[in-house]
């Protein structure tokens, strides 16, 4: 039996350096014992030391793998390094398996691997800072308990996000500590350590009740999107009883004021989001880009089209698909019967990436760096518009969404849960159609095409 010790609970990387020196000196899954020993020993085996990796054991695993096993390896279960192992070592003789969903590890570690982005994006959307006065700045402080082991996979979003504040979030695990320069982590806290109130509560109430607006919400989706165990950490869910309470009064124009209100608020909320998203140097594309392109179409809409970016004539126009293939789309969408002018389109990426080639620009792909830098904003369009369904159109957009790599043949043309909520729908991109020579197979996957939008369509029903 090989003791394989990791230096924390959220150690990828050392898992990922174990994993690779197991399989290639033809350890079999159940040989294995994984152990998480708060600090890493000076050997990998109990007494048993093996070559990091042998020159002539070196192997391949499919691109989505190591994406999946990052996300899965965060989960509170304590078989996932396991599983994770079991799985590596099956792909190495079956290179295809994570496309056969129906596979019950394949099934276990996708659903691990879920589980943790609900959580992550759980951290995001209700995480609340109350503000704390120290001798020299005020410093923002915040309370959260993490279903799994994900504050340090969240961190480089609230320092994006949160750049210019000094806050320190406490969770039971561990904390952070930023001061506007230095990420600092810490011991974890109790919720006692936390403040309780902050004056700035009562305008974000204010501004909660505003906007709040019962008639977009199922019977059920207030639980759904806003679990119970957050509500005593977000001072606006304090609000939700008496709101509920008169959520009828509001549908049948007792309260005529506040669908106005709740549709200013949130055009205005859009309006900013779309003027900070102007400024983004998040990534380097911006540096070449004639602008950034954000989404468009209104704000109540039911339905979300995500491309992967911008292309040339969206760069100079500052519009999302008007170029050829936006012309694509608007034929399929038509064909659909779905109306674009009720939908609202963006991108992934808000920029165009580009080479030059003489005069012309020629479309470069995303890579995974720029993907995820841009994810900020797909996410607050999506928390902000709240769509019942968001089709993912083409794999950079998917990736977008569900924060991994996508295969479009395995998850094409079925619904999906979303970690941030609602439900998605993957398809191909409607430059692909473009691209096809034969025109027979082109009018195949129009048609295709057609029928997935058609799809995603009919599930607003």
């Amino acid at each position: 039996m090989r003791v394989a010790t990791l230096s924390a609970e959220d150690d990828y990387e050392g898992w990922r350096a174990a994993a690779r020196t197991l399989a290639c000196a033809g350890v079999a899954a159940e040989e294995v014992v994984w152990r998480v020993d708060g600090a890493a020993s000076d050997d990998l085996f109990a007494g048993e030391p093996i070559a990091a990796e042998p020159a002539t054991g070196r192997f391949r695993v499919p691109r989505a793998f190591p994406d999946l096993a990052e996300t899965a390896v965060l989960h509170s279960d304590p078989e996932r390094f396991a599983l994770l192992y079991a799985l590596l070592l099956r792909l190495r003789a079956t290179p295809k398996l994570l496309e056969d969903s129906a596979d019950p590890l394949v099934r276990r570690v996708e659903g691990l691997a879920r589980a943790v982005q609900r959580d992550l994006h759980k951290m995001r959307a209700f995480l609340r800072f109350r503000e704390v006065e120290e001798e020299d700045a005020a410093r923002y402080v915040a309370w959260f308990e993490p279903e799994h082991h994900i504050v340090r996979r969240n961190a480089n979003f609230f320092v994006d996000r949160f750049a210019s504040m000094r806050w320190s979030i406490l969770t039971p695990e561990l904390s952070l500590h930023w001061d506007g320069t230095i990420l600092r982590e810490g011991p974890g806290a109790s919720r006692a350590d936390a403040p309780e109130e902050d004056p700035v509560e009562a305008v974000w109430k204010t501004y909660y009740a505003a906007i709040f607006n019962p008639a977009r919400l199922k019977p059920g989706a207030m639980l759904k999107e806003m679990p119970r165990r957050y509500w005593k950490n977000m001072p606006e869910t304090a609000l939700v009883p008496e709101l509920m309470k008169g959520a009828r009064a509001r549908e049948s124009g007792m309260i005529e004021a506040t669908p106005a209100a709740a549709g200013g608020n949130l055009q205005a909320a859009w309006e900013a989001l779309r003027n900070e998203a102007a400024s983004c140097t998040r990534c380097h594309l911006y540096k070449h880009a004639t602008q950034t392109v954000f989404g468009e179409g209104p704000i109540s809409a039911r339905m979300m089209l995500v491309g992967e970016q911008p292309g040339d004539q969206e760069d100079l126009a500052g519009r999302p698909f008007v170029g050829p293939a936006g012309q694509m789309l608007d034929r399929a969408l038509e064909a659909a019967g779905v109306d674009r002018s009720e939908t609202y389109v963006t991108n992934a990426v808000k920029h165009f990436k580009f080479e030059p080639r003489g005069k012309r620009r020629i479309h470069a792909k995303p890579d995974a760096g720029e993907i995820e830098a841009c994810r900020w904003w797909i996410e607050q369009e999506t928390m902000l518009l709240r769509p019942e369904i968001t089709v993912a159109l083409g794999a950079t957009a998917a990736r977008a969404l569900l924060g991994r790599t996508v295969t479009i043949g395995r998850e094409r043309g079925r619904p999906l849960d979303l970690p941030g909520g609602g439900r998605g729908w993957i398809t191909v991109h409607p430059s692909y159609l473009l691209r096809i020579p034969d025109k027979a197979r082109a009018a195949d996957e129009f048609e295709r095409f057609v029928d997935d939008l058609k799809g995603a369509h009919t599930l607003l029903a």
